[in-house]
């Protein structure tokens, strides 16, 4: 067995070698001795160790609480009855502890193989729990590490008190892995598990990009140009948007660098992934146009309620805005946060005289007039007979070619055509037996709950149990907005909550 001294050395030297606390080495070297201790003196008894950390002796005492009597004693290997007590410690009380020193324990084969165990596993666990704390709040940043191995595609990384894990999803396609190469990864997460800290590394996510702009630019590190968002396809392209408040600095040259230079450092490390560089704005069509660069766009549409945006181009961009198997527009809208919808001009100018025709011929039929009337009153943008009737008189007889009489006209039959389209949806619903708890559902219309009627959906629990996109397909040509399909379905689902 070691003496004192010889162990506070072993201590030192695991305390040094692992980088763990004394303390925690101490605490295991006790953890074990009292191991050994109950399986020599009896694992019933209440046996604690302490070890001086001065001398680095051992001292063990088993420990017997104090009850008044035969009737109280619960365990005999754990308590001990007042008046045998007092034969020991004449001032001692019930409540109190009779402590007995136990001859110190000389280190048998097994003794020692026990203790190593624990001290081993004690020193894993303190270990594991270093780790987790060391790196816990490191996540989101970039480390530097060294291949150790490569299993399957997963690549191991040494990071010199702990190991990392780049899963070969997280890799760049096609990037070779040697033992020995140093690699930078970004800290995509870090998880406390029975096995060890897990410390999952990332090459290919999107802020890998940014964290490596920020070491490349010392006006993103200092904040003066902020990274508003980054898409990206490892290994082939990104898109980066930024911005500043000053206006004397040029956020995309200081991102650029003298000749490339700090754009380039960034792309030698993402294996020749080409980067553009996008001048955020918080305008929304303005960055739509921006993040479709290099191609050039001629409008853009926005629908704010649904997410989306509709782009046109003239033909010969087509297919530069869309790019190589759709990577563009894709990179564009992973950028903006937007669907992005590409159009050629041609393709717009078609699809608008469709509608206008589909448009002419339902106010032909519906307000009975000309075709040149219908077709005026689609010309000037109206898209169905309630926007005619919500109109003022000035406006709509301010349309070339009407007048005052013809404008009256045409909202008398706009209010005639909307009432007898309620009358018959209400005679609709009352045929299916339709409730009311569905037709006075705010946002339901008389047309809408007939519609919903005719594909049994026909009380509010029918409507609760359906999503958004459901009752948008179930509509069909009623247009409704998703944004307004969700909060539908939301109000009819309220009942729920409060029962």
């Amino acid at each position: 067995m070691q003496t004192g001294h010889e162990l506070l050395q072993t201590i030192d030297m695991i305390s040094k070698e692992r980088g763990i606390k004394k303390n925690e080495v101490f605490n295991a070297l006790e953890q074990a001795m009292q191991k050994i201790a109950k399986s020599r003196y009896g694992q019933e008894y209440d046996i604690q160790v302490k070890l001086n950390q001065i001398t680095g002796e051992f001292s063990l005492k088993k420990y017997q609480e104090v009850v008044l009597s035969e009737e109280s004693l619960e365990d005999s290997f754990m308590q001990i009855v007042l008046e045998e007590a007092q034969l020991i410690k004449s001032n001692v009380k019930v409540g109190d502890f009779i402590e007995e020193k136990l001859p110190p324990i000389e280190f048998g084969r097994v003794a020692a193989q026990i203790a190593r165990q624990v001290i081993l596993q004690s020193v894993r666990d303190s270990e594991r729990e270093y780790q987790y704390q060391e790196f816990k709040d490191r996540v989101g940043e970039i480390i530097s590490g060294i291949v150790k191995r490569v299993e399957f595609g997963n690549v191991i990384i040494d990071l010199g008190k702990a190991e990392g894990l780049l899963h070969r999803n997280e890799t760049i396609p096609r990037e070779p892995f040697r033992p020995g190469d140093r690699v930078k990864s970004y800290i995509m997460d870090v998880r406390s598990e029975s096995k060890g800290s897990q410390i999952f590394l990332s090459r290919s996510h999107p802020q890998f990009t940014a964290e490596l702009f920020k070491q490349e630019v010392p006006e993103i590190y200092d904040g003066i140009i902020v990274i508003k968002s980054v898409a990206r396809d490892p290994g082939s392209r990104a898109k980066i948007s930024v911005h500043t408040n000053d206006i004397s600095l040029d956020p995309i040259g200081a991102c650029v660098g003298v000749r490339g230079s700090r754009v380039q450092s960034v792309v030698n490390e993402l294996q020749g992934e080409k980067i553009d560089i996008i001048p955020w704005s918080e305008e929304i069509p303005t960055f739509v146009v921006n993040s479709l660069i290099p191609s050039e766009v001629s409008k853009v549409v926005l629908d704010e309620e649904n997410n989306r945006v509709e782009v046109v181009v003239p033909e010969s961009q087509l297919s530069l805005a869309i790019g190589r198997r759709g990577q563009n527009v894709r990179l564009a809208s992973k950028l903006t946060d937007l669907s992005i919808d590409i159009i050629s001009e041609i393709e717009e100018i078609d699809r608008r005289n469709k509608e206008v025709k589909e448009r002419s011929i339902l106010f032909a039929e519906a307000l009975d007039v000309d075709d040149v009337i219908a077709h005026l009153l689609a010309g000037e943008g109206f898209d169905k007979i309630e926007d005619i009737s919500i109109i003022s008189m000035e406006e709509l007889s301010s349309i070339e070619g009407f007048d005052e009489n013809l404008a009256y006209e045409l909202q008398k039959r706009s209010y005639n055509y909307i009432k007898e389209e309620i009358e018959r949806s209400q005679t609709i619903c009352k045929s299916l037996d339709v409730s009311e708890s569905l037709t006075s559902l705010k946002g339901i219309t008389w047309k809408m709950a007939a519609v919903l009627g005719k594909n049994s959906i026909k009380d509010i629990n029918d409507l609760a149990n359906l999503s958004g996109e459901e009752l948008i397909e179930i509509l069909g040509k009623i247009s409704i907005s998703k944004k307004n399909a969700n909060e539908i379905i939301m109000i009819a689902r309220e009942h729920w909550f409060e029962k």
